[in-house]
């Protein structure tokens, strides 16, 4: 499951509507990049959303 590990951002659902207005189920993921964080003196790979990246709530590791 696509989840970010830092604010807990996952997949919605909704419906893709048509010009006929026909209704079909889909689902919206968030944008993940899985990159390298640093967590104290560790470093390990993570999934995190781009807002997240954007605000600083995660440093990235050189």
């Amino acid at each position: 499951m696509a989840k970010c590990s830092v604010c807990g951002k996952q997949s919605q659902v909704g419906h893709s509507v048509s010009h006929a207005n026909n209704k079909t189920k889909r689902r919206f993921l968030p944008n993940l990049q899985h990159i390298r964080v640093r967590k104290g003196a560790a470093v390990r790979r993570a999934a995190v959303c781009t807002s997240c990246l954007r605000s600083g709530k995660v440093v990235k590791a050189a």
